[in-house]
């Protein structure tokens, strides 16, 4: 996860839930968190971090589909959905080595991005479902208004068991079944995410809507994502 220098800054951000067995034995890819690490140390997550610069410039293999990417718009800069879509797939390719991606050529990857290039692969974010929003409440060390995305196992163009080409951000890198899930040591909101996940693991469809939780400074909201504007 990319670290931010200033504190009081909110950073956009993706995270990717990756679900296998769906119809079976349910699992999710998690990892840990370092010992070190100063947003969420030792906890168990899943793969993810903020948006950076080359996430911009990306070229997407497969856009984002609806009504996903009207849903990300709500509330957000215009075009910031592709970017973050690319984060996500960047992410879980950094943290991971697994590749959500397409066959096809590039010209000149942007910072960032060379090694997932290497792959053969443009990013593929047509498989990105996007499920949960939530804004890092006041008074933390680090603060991102983190989009979660949730893909199958199945939509990976790599090997769900080959975790060699993955970095050191996140270690114990496992495939957890969702009814053992809770014997980790997890962050709140990963928790209510997963609570969200579980409630729909047998449809594929996309939600009806998304839920949001906006913890600014003056209050925290609940709100609900339709893809419409939201109001100011």
């Amino acid at each position: 996860m990319s670290e931010q220098t200033d504190k009081s800054q909110i950073r956009n951000a993706s995270t990717v839930i990756v679900l296998r067995d769906r119809a079976t034995t349910p699992r999710i890819l998690m990892g840990q968190r370092g010992a070190k690490a100063v947003f969420m140390p030792n906890k168990f997550v899943f793969p993810g971090g903020a948006v950076d610069a080359g996430d911009h410039a990306v070229p997407l293999g497969s856009p984002v589909a609806q009504p996903n990417a009207a849903r990300l718009d709500e509330g957000s800069a215009p075009g910031l959905g592709t970017a973050l879509a690319a984060a996500a797939i960047r992410e879980l390719f950094e943290e991971t080595g697994q590749v959500l991606g397409t066959p096809g050529p590039w010209d000149a990857p942007p910072p960032g991005w060379h090694g997932f290039a290497a792959t053969g692969h443009l990013p593929h974010a047509a498989p990105l479902q996007f499920v949960f929003r939530a804004l890092t409440p006041p008074g933390r060390p680090r603060r991102f208004d983190a989009r979660f995305f949730l893909i199958d196992a199945d939509d990976l163009a790599s090997d769900p068991d080959d975790f060699t080409a993955a970095s050191d951000e996140l270690s114990h890198l496992q495939w957890v079944a969702l009814d053992h899930v809770r014997r980790f040591d997890m962050p709140f909101i990963t928790e209510v995410v997963l609570s969200e996940i579980a409630a729909r693991v047998q449809d594929r469809a996309a939600p009806d809507n998304v839920p949001f939780f906006k913890n600014n400074d003056e209050e925290s909201l609940f709100l609900r994502l339709r893809g419409t504007p939201m109001p100011d």
